[in-house]
């Protein structure tokens, strides 16, 4: 059929010759993902797992993430809880605390392929589209039926498609284009639609793809999504992730958009996501010399190896500002080990970077570098909603793993372009 990418993956999955945008259809999804929701999950269908077991163990993947190391007793006991499934119903995909964020092992580990229909408990999800999957974010009630039958009904999202031109000038990242994305379209701008990139994406490697398609739910994303070329290809080769029997799923020129956006990245600068909304974006020559208390380097979105090299290379024979706070959260262990076997994880610490588990926690204010009142957090982070990390009387700014890097040295908002100076 002709049609968008997301009209033609869901016939697809529905067993269907076409759909239209607002049809309800029924789908299969090829992974379900839940993390530590996966307690509360399972204590809505306690009596009927035990009666009609787990529809499919294999397509259950769960990852504990949120609070790692379990920061309290009811945290260790829903641990437990999901440890205790795990056993009970032989769940073979299931990875413990310290193994990462449940995004970056969902596609490190391969469970994320192109072509796939995954679902998660989780509003991130969307992540995988960087992979060419369709991936969007559920409730735990919808998780909870999944787990029984196997099936759930979907809304055929209108698209937007997003055409991307040039290539991102020196310091500027992948979070500075999303940042500004969301920007133009605002937090509600896309919401329930999927979102295509389009135009010179060749120029956007695996990791800036995961970082833009992680932070599609923030302009309301059903889903975020790229296209599988060799890009994708060579991420899968040489992780050695072989590509299962998928049939690629792209958008046809006559396809119809709700919307297509023109984005010259070439023109990009380093931006900033001011308190308390993602689209309240402006260049970070506007809020210069904004005074920051805490620094946040890592998490689901920016917590790769390419983030924390850059962050490196900036911070290298330099030391963070004093009286400030530089945290360090690997998207997972594999990535923890990476940077360092580069060096770039010992280069941050000696600049007053404290290294924490990788996992979720400061970036929701769950567990660990919770703000006190008054304080302020420039992160790479996807979300600056108030009381987020912990504190409604704190700040939280957004920002790119550059800018975070710079500005930790001069303990204020500051320009990275400025480092060539």
């Amino acid at each position: 059929m002709i049609g968008t990418f997301a009209e033609k993956i869901l016939a697809q999955k529905a067993g269907l010759s076409r759909v239209r945008p607002g049809q309800i259809v029924t789908v299969k999804p090829d992974l379900l993902l839940t993390h530590d929701n996966t307690a509360a999950i399972i204590g809505k269908i306690g009596d009927d797992l035990k009666k009609y077991n787990v529809f499919d163990r294999e397509k259950h993947i769960i990852v504990l993430d949120h609070v790692v190391p379990a920061s309290s007793q009811k945290a260790a006991e829903n641990h437990q809880k999901v440890r205790d499934y795990v056993k009970e119903y032989k769940i073979k995909h299931f990875y413990d605390v310290g193994e990462g964020i449940c995004h970056q092992i969902v596609l490190e580990k391969g469970h994320a392929q192109p072509g796939m229909l995954i679902l998660g408990s989780d509003s991130h999800t969307c992540t995988y589209g960087a992979l060419n999957a369709f991936a969007a974010g559920i409730d735990r009630t919808e998780a909870a039926a999944l787990l029984l039958t196997g099936e759930t009904w979907l809304k055929v999202p209108h698209s937007i498609r997003i055409y991307l031109s040039g290539k991102l000038p020196a310091m500027v990242t992948a979070k500075d284009l999303i940042l500004e994305i969301i920007g133009k379209l605002g937090a509600d701008g896309a919401n329930y639609c999927s979102v295509e990139y389009h135009g010179d994406v060749d120029h956007l490697n695996m990791e800036e793809r995961m970082t833009i398609a992680n932070m599609g739910v923030e302009m309301g994303a059903k889903n975020s999504v790229f296209l599988y070329d060799e890009q994708t290809a060579r991420y899968l080769t040489e992780r050695n992730i072989p590509v299962k029997a998928q049939r690629f799923v792209w958008a046809d020129p006559p396809a119809v958009y709700r919307q297509t956006i023109d984005v010259e990245m070439d023109k990009a600068e380093p931006v900033v996501a001011l308190p308390h909304c993602v689209d309240n974006v402006v260049p970070v020559t506007d809020v210069l010399g904004t005074p920051i208390h805490q620094f946040l380097l890592g998490t689901c979105t920016n917590g790769r190896l390419t983030d924390f090299e850059t962050a490196a290379g900036i911070l290298k024979g330099r030391h963070i500002a004093e009286g400030c706070r530089l945290l360090l959260l690997p998207a997972s262990k594999s990535i923890l080990q990476q940077t360092m076997a580069s060096g770039a994880m010992q280069v941050l610490i000696e600049a007053g970077g404290m290294l924490l588990p990788p996992s979720c926690g400061p970036c929701l204010g769950a567990h660990l570098g919770v703000l006190a009142p008054g304080e302020r957090c420039l992160s790479t982070a996807n979300r600056n909603f108030k009381g987020r990390m912990g504190c409604a009387e704190a700040e939280i700014f957004l920002a790119g793993p550059q800018t975070i890097a710079w500005s930790a040295v001069h303990g204020k908002i500051s320009d990275p372009r400025q480092i060539r100076s």
